[in-house]
């Protein structure tokens, strides 16, 4: 039971955001799981590190566990209210182990956020790089399982980055203000979190950063990955000069992309975490046309050089 509730905490907590000594800091629900499993914050960390395969001497039984129920969307779903049935029917109330996930409740599936925005070769060649190294580090773990708990991570890590960003900007597109709250079922769906810099061009660490995500509703997040839109360094969105000839003829594309719906400036929550400019001047040039040029764009195509210039913090 300890083993698949911190794996379903795994969703919501990075546990490599804690060491030793910041373990008493680690948000919900570490401490209740914690508190209902009468061990230290740390336990459960190191648990979780267990799971995901961090831990050179994790055992081998606790990785195969989360692979395989990390292998086929909706089974942790299922073992998760299978568990807090079981609990409830020996006693422990929501007061002692609550519906984290939210969906015991519910006919809502776990949705893990994001995992449509992964594409399957990247990840596929991401995981063939990596798998090497874990073998040689991890002589008891076999070919399969190390490929599996490896996309298995890649699973886990998107949703946790995507709550992270869609909290960051109080669940609203930054491009539109779009509001959706929801954070299971169809309306989910409604709100993406994407990345800046693509997921296949980013460290491991990046692709973790919530300052590389902007929250976005699926037109203006496809415009963005697309590049028909882009961000500068002072926040200001801009359109591709094809687009926004576009809309001054089509009424269609002037009711996604005129201003409004569309903002002059990211719609940022006060004490929101901007992107970081590194981010938006990859996005800049490798997905929407090029460097900055030292001349203002023609029209609305581009920025002037130097709002890169501006300091990231």
């Amino acid at each position: 039971m300890e083993t698949l509730a911190c794996l379903a905490a795994s969703l919501l907590v990075n546990h490599r955001k804690y060491g030793g000594t910041t373990a008493h800091k680690a948000e919900e629900p570490i401490p209740t799981l914690a508190r209902l499993f009468q061990r230290p914050n740390s336990s459960i960390l190191a648990k979780m590190a267990n799971l995901d395969g961090s831990r050179r001497n994790g055992a081998k039984h606790e990785i195969e566990v989360a692979a395989h129920l990390l292998d086929i969307p909706g089974r942790l779903g299922a073992v998760y209210r299978v568990i807090l049935t079981a609990a409830r029917d020996v006693g422990i109330g929501p007061e002692r182990l609550p519906d984290f996930l939210g969906i015991a409740d519910s006919n809502a599936e776990l949705l893990l956020l994001n995992q449509s925005k992964l594409d399957r070769a990247d990840v596929e060649v991401t995981v063939q790089a990596l798998s090497a190294n874990w073998l040689e580090s991890r002589t008891d773990l076999d070919e399969r399982t190390t490929e599996r708990l490896l996309v298995a991570a890649v699973r886990v890590g998107q949703p946790r980055f995507a709550r992270e960003v869609l909290h960051n900007h109080g669940y609203r597109c930054v491009f539109c203000g779009l509001s959706v709250r929801l954070e299971t079922g169809g309306a989910a769906r409604m709100l993406v979190a994407g990345h800046i810099k693509a997921w296949r061009a980013s460290s491991h660490a990046e692709r973790l950063d919530a300052r590389n995500g902007l929250a976005a509703c699926p037109t203006h997040d496809i415009a963005f990955d697309t590049g028909l839109i882009t961000v500068t360094g002072g926040l200001r969105i801009h359109l591709k000069h094809s687009l926004a000839a576009a809309v001054g003829r089509d009424p269609a594309i002037r009711a996604a992309f005129g201003r409004p719906p569309l903002a002059d400036n990211l719609l940022l929550p006060a004490g929101a975490l901007p992107p970081l400019s590194k981010y938006l001047i990859w996005h800049h040039q490798h997905v929407y046309g090029g460097a900055p040029s030292h001349a203002p764009a023609p029209d609305n195509d581009g920025p002037p050089d130097d709002v890169w210039t501006q300091e990231e913090e």
